[in-house]
């Protein structure tokens, strides 16, 4: 059975974070092992909530599964609270990883144009720096236009097109990633949404669609 661990925060509400990646990772037959970069009462896109930061536990839990030889097929990294805990992070994968471990970095940290709250340009551009170790990097297109400094568009935006898409994740890709996936691509009509991916070693775009639901839902 293959082994991954997800880094990323616990939100006790919210359909989001290690309280998804958890049981749909499991239920892919694969074994999930995690660990919690905060503890959160809900995410941050309501309008207040409580946040422990946990960084403090990284290293010694690194420390841990070293000791125990315990390694990973996978590293897959989400939501990252703070500019420290990304270089603990960055730290961990030059680490545990070897010539065989997958690195996914989900660079979350904003969406609708904006960056999640707490968060600032510098920490852009540190989480920028922790896309360079990836092989697949899995923004959404705010983050994907952050990353490579575009101008954010939504599919109500007349420049917004597939064209628009395909630059950024030829972008990402720049960053030496294999392989990029921008998620929450809508279609021009508005009525299907999606992701878009990109393999920088066979040159290929790929994408999957399924109809667009008008409404926001958390996670």
């Amino acid at each position: 059975m293959k082994r991954i661990i997800t880094i990323q925060d616990l939100s006790c509400i919210g359909k989001c974070s290690l309280t998804v990646a958890l049981p749909v990772i499991s239920a892919m037959g694969i074994e999930t092992a995690v660990i919690p970069t905060a503890l959160l009462s809900n995410h941050t896109a309501f309008s207040d909530f409580t946040f422990l930061d946990l960084k403090d536990e990284i290293i010694p839990i690194t420390n841990q599964f070293k000791k125990e030889n315990i390694s990973f097929d996978a590293i897959y990294t989400g939501y990252l609270g703070s500019e420290s805990q990304i270089d603990i992070v960055s730290d961990f994968i030059d680490e545990m990883r070897n010539k065989n471990t997958l690195v996914i970095v989900d660079p979350a940290m904003a969406d609708f144009g904006r960056l999640y709250a707490g968060f600032d340009e510098k920490f852009a551009k540190k989480m920028g720096g922790l896309v360079k170790k990836a092989d697949v990097v899995l923004p959404n297109i705010t983050e994907s236009a952050i990353l490579l400094g575009e101008k954010y568009l939504d599919y109500t935006d007349s420049a917004y097109n597939e064209d628009y898409i395909k630059r950024m994740l030829k972008g990402l890709c720049e960053f030496g990633v294999r392989e990029a996936v921008i998620t929450g691509v809508v279609s021009t009509d508005g009525k299907k949404i999606g992701a878009m991916g990109y393999n920088s070693e066979n040159k290929e775009f790929y994408s999957y669609y399924h109809e667009k639901i008008d409404r926001i839902f958390h996670g």
